[in-house]
């Protein structure tokens, strides 16, 4: 089984498909970690990633692991705590705008699913990843909301106002994406969660699949 959510950034897409995939007792795919991962390798390594052949001939040279328990490993060591870190949020809409790499990780994703049943969240992983995924859902959230909710997380140095402007130019960019762009896929379950609880959420698309 495959359930493919879908969504801009701030929905709870990567908290609704961790709790899922423990209740369904199944393996949670973090997308956009892949993402961040390489956005990681590419800074650390001072590459320009304007320079889409070399970022993507760099990204492919990288040891990336997926852990059981949703760690992303870069070369040997564990970056999973740096993958929300400001500098990585300013620049992951960027790198995931590389074609060449977002069908990389496409096939990396894909591998993954061969032998698993799984929950997995991303911006296209309901209309270009998984298209024929068994469950789709389509998370949303107004900027203001999901501007608060990551200050909340503490993991931002960022004001509010500054979080959600940085948000919504990430929405603008994910929307004016030549491939893999956010867009709702026609078969998928939409949710507005900004006046929803976690575990609404998650109860709501657990009916969805009974």
């Amino acid at each position: 089984m495959i359930i493919a959510i879908d969504g801009p950034a701030g929905t709870g897409k990567s908290t609704v498909a961790s709790i899922l995939a423990k209740k369904l007792d199944i393996t949670f795919l973090n997308s956009g970690g892949f993402y961040r991962t390489f956005t990681i390798a590419l800074l650390d390594a001072d590459i320009d990633y304007s320079d889409e052949e070399r970022a993507l001939d760099f990204c492919k040279k990288q040891d990336i692991k997926y852990t059981k328990d949703s760690h992303f490993i870069l070369n040997d060591t564990d970056v999973t705590s740096r993958l929300h870190d400001d500098c990585v949020a300013g620049n992951v809409a960027q790198v995931s705008s590389i074609i060449p790499l977002r069908h990389y990780v496409n096939e990396l994703m894909r591998e993954i699913t061969k032998s698993l049943s799984i929950v997995c969240e991303g911006r296209d992983m309901t209309t270009v990843v998984f298209p024929d995924a068994e469950c789709k859902v389509y998370l949303d959230a107004s900027a203001a909301v999901r501007a608060k909710r990551r200050l909340e997380q503490g993991v931002s140095d960022m004001t509010l106002e500054e979080i959600q402007k940085s948000i919504e130019e990430r929405d603008e960019i994910d929307r004016n994406k030549k491939e893999g762009a956010l867009k709702i896929a026609p078969d998928a379950l939409y949710i507005d969660t900004s006046n929803l609880t976690i575990d609404n959420v998650c109860e709501i698309i657990l009916k969805q699949i009974s």
